[in-house]
Parts: structure tokens; C-alpha cells; sequence
């Protein structure tokens, strides 16, 4: 499966000094996780009874296109002083010195899962560089779109000879409601594995138990590290907003604060997919609408309470494809004339393999070890576009990358009926 592997560093030591081994091997092997997951969709092997931790979406996991080899060029490091759940670095140098390799080692596809944070035109960007000399080799090169969205001419990866991948969602969720001492439920989702005990719990608003030295501004109800306060925290579901800070991060400060549970609010427009993810303890995530609905209740009434219910996989959910809200959108700054993103993919929610040398959350403090693992985003669809090039080369062997990227964009159909999954 797997026949190559190289790793790149040398711009990324150029500019912060040598690497920090305790956040990352000097070697090709993955102590993240994102290499391992965005690889195993792109060529993984049939595995029966695969899921994530807790028992989540259980089943046969299998690779886009389970029988194509696997050529590893590991581009991304650790960002210094910052923790590894806030993302890694990639140098421009790196990339391409990469990219040169995988052009002379004779791949046929490139899925490159890396976006940028700003557009930059074709002869200033690493990946458009490298991704032209692929394409001139005929080389497919597919490219996450980014995870800037909803937001407009946020895209990456804007080139021409690039396939440009956004994500969208699939008809599966995991459902954990809420239920608030006014009898009604919320819809919410996480993987996270734990429950909460048989009863109504006291439900606060995060700002209503922060620590006496934190200012009451708009940040004050998002759980930030060490914001909150046990004595006023402890033994309650808290509802903490998304923001500043990391999603599993605001679960963890409500742990630390002795929380029973905590609850996620979403703060981007209302859509039907959430990010999820495995907290450390009850916990659900819900939509910007359900959020403040929670909140008008918090502040309606004078004991309020909740449960958490337990999460389940439910499957056949609809609508589904929906384009996932955080998926970058075009139009494209570079070339307006040329439409971006080329085409969408499954990425919100993606069961793949996971590095056992990580953790579910990335979290420092969180030291459990999984095979397998929930993750969302534009790195997660490219691997399935990079999966279907791999099969249609296999197929089509002197077709070009234009082909290629041609039969896949407009083979693709709007999904509105009852065969969508």
C-alpha cells in the first residue's frame, strides 16, 4: 500500500529554528493525525467494523480508490509555542521541494490538503507553481478549497490547472438533543462518547461563571482558558460560544471548571451542518438559531435546567449534500472569469484512519488514542476528488489532467431526490 515517503523541512527550519521533536518526528511519520486521515480516504483498504471512539458510525471503512499505492510527501509541521489543535505551518519551499519529488517519482495523482489564508497571485504561490509543472507532466492535481467560508472570494487554490475542492455534507449525523426544563429539544450533534446520569442538571450561560478577573464583554461567554470559575461552574451544563478560542478547548475549560456538560453555540449563520467533535465530557454542539433559543430560556426564567441526551448515529438524514458553511467560497479574486471551486465532495464529518501517536482533540492534556477518527473540512473532500482522478486514470490512462478534471465537473449532478446520499 504504502511504496514512498519523504518528509520536508528545511524552510521550515530557516525560519523557526530546528524542529521541536517532542511535537513532531523528524521523519515522514504522522504525530497529528490530518496525514493519516486525508491519506486513508484518498487509498485506504476495505476495514470491517471500523469507528470512532465511542462506537460512531460504525461499519466498513474503505478509501476513495482502495487499491491505488500510497506515496507520502510530508510538507506540514507544528507551529512553535502554540497548540497543535490550532493547526500546522507549511512553507512555500517545503511544498515545492516536495512537489519536484513527487513529479520525478512518476505519481499520477496529487491530493494536496493545504489551503492558504489569503489569495496570491499564480507566480507567488507555491502550490500554483508546483501544481503547473505537475499538470505539464500529466500530473491530476486536486486542491482543498480552504475553510474560510461562509464568507465571499475566500478561496484557495484559485490556479486554472488545479482542481479546486469544496466540501459538502453527507446523510449521516450523529444526534445528542437537549432537553430544557421548559420541555422543550434542541437538535444537537457530537462523537463525544460520555453521558450524562438520569436527571435535569442547572443550566448557565458561560458569562454568568467566570472568574472574578474576567471582563464581561462579548467574550466573556466563551469559555476561553481559565475564564470560568468551579465554584460558580461546578455540577451545571454550560453553554459556551464559538469565537475566539478552539471548539475542544472551550470543552476542556468547562471540565477544568468541574462542569456537568457544556454545550457548543454556533455563531455563523444557520446551516445544517456543525462541527463535532470528541469532548472530555457530555457535551453537543448547536446551530447559531437553537443557541440563542437557549440562551432566551437561560435568561426567562429563574432556575434553568437541561439535559444532554446521549449521541447516535442516525444515517439517511436530509437534506443531503448541503455545502458545508465553512467551506470557502469563490468568486475567484485572481481570475474572476474562471469559476471556483471546481467541484464539491464529502467533508464534513469524514470517518478515516487516525495516527495512534495523537489524540482525538490534538488537545495537550489529552492523552486518549484512537485508529480512527471524525473530522471535517476542505482537507478532508479533496482526498475524495484525489480518489476519483485515480480511478478514472486507471480507466483512461492517456487522458489529461484537463480531462480528467473536465469528466468530473460535469458528470456532476444536483441532488434533490430520494436517491441523494
Amino acid at each position: 500500500k504504502l511504496i514512498g515517503a519523504r518528509y520536508y523541512l528545511k524552510g521550515y527550519e530557516a525560519y523557526y529554528g530546528p524542529l521541536n521533536t517532542s511535537l513532531d518526528y523528524r521523519s515522514p511519520r504522522d504525530m497529528d493525525g490530518h496525514g493519516t486521515h486525508t491519506s486513508s480516504t484518498v487509498a485506504g483498504r476495505k476495514v470491517p467494523d471500523a469507528s470512532a471512539l465511542g462506537g460512531f458510525a460504525r461499519g466498513t471503512a474503505s478509501g476513495g480508490a482502495e487499491l491505488a499505492h500510497l506515496a507520502i510527501y510530508k510538507v506540514c509541521w507544528a507551529i512553535p509555542g502554540q497548540g497543535k489543535e490550532m493547526g500546522n505551518t507549511c512553507f512555500d519551499e517545503d511544498m515545492l521541494a516536495a512537489m519536484d519529488d513527487a513529479i520525478g517519482d512518476g505519481v499520477h495523482v496529487l491530493s494536496i490538503s493545504i489551503g492558504t489564508r489569503e489569495p496570491r497571485f499564480y507566480t507567488k504561490e507555491g502550490i500554483a507553481i508546483g501544481a503547473l509543472h505537475a499538470v505539464k507532466k500529466g500530473i491530476v492535481v486536486a486542491c482543498s478549497a480552504g475553510n474560510l467560508g461562509p464568507a465571499p472570494s475566500t478561496l484557495s487554490n484559485p490556479a486554472p490547472w488545479i482542481i479546486t475542492v469544496g466540501a459538502s455534507s453527507v446523510d449521516r449525523k450523529f444526534v445528542a438533543p437537549v432537553l430544557l426544563g421548559n420541555a422543550i429539544e434542541i437538535e444537537g450533534q457530537t462523537v463525544t462518547p460520555y453521558k450524562l446520569k438520569k436527571k435535569m442538571y442547572p443550566l448557565v450561560y458561560a458569562a454568568q461563571v467566570t472568574a472574578p478577573d474576567v471582563p464581561q464583554t462579548d467574550i466573556a461567554g466563551q469559555c476561553l482558558p481559565g475564564s470560568l470559575s468551579p465554584e460558580k461552574a461546578r455540577g451545571k451544563i454550560v453553554l459556551c460560544l464559538r469565537g475566539n478560542g478552539t471548539r475542544v478547548g472551550k470543552g476542556e475549560e468547562v471540565k477544568r471548571a468541574g462542569g456537568a456538560g457544556f454545550i457548543l453555540g454556533d455563531t455563523r449563520p444557520a446551516g445544517i451542518d456543525l462541527d463535532i467533535d470528541a469532548h472530555f465530557l457530555p457535551a453537543t454542539s448547536v446551530n447559531s438559531s437553537n443557541a440563542n433559543q437557549i440562551l432566551n430560556y437561560i435568561n426567562s426564567t429563574a432556575k434553568p435546567v437541561a439535559y444532554i441526551f446521549q449521541a447516535r448515529t442516525v444515517m439517511h438524514a436530509k437534506p443531503a449534500p448541503v455545502m458545508a458553511i465553512f467551506s470557502s467560497r469563490g468568486p475567484n479574486v485572481i481570475t474572476p472569469d474562471i469559476l471556483k471551486p471546481d467541484i464539491t465532495a464529502p467533508g464534513v464529518n469524514i470517518l478515516a484512519a487516525w495516527s495512534e501517536a495523537s489524540s482525538p482533540t490534538k488537545l495537550a492534556d489529552d492523552h486518549r488514542v484512537v485508529q480512527y477518527n471524525i473530522d471535517s473540512g476542505t482537507s478532508m473532500s479533496c482526498p475524495h476528488v484525489g480518489a476519483a482522478a485515480a480511478l478514472l486514470k486507471a480507466i483512461h490512462p492517456t487522458w489529461s489532467s484537463a480531462a480528467i478534471r473536465s469528466a468530473l465537473i460535469t458528470s456532476g449532478t444536483l441532488c434533490a431526490t430520494s436517491f441523494c446520499f
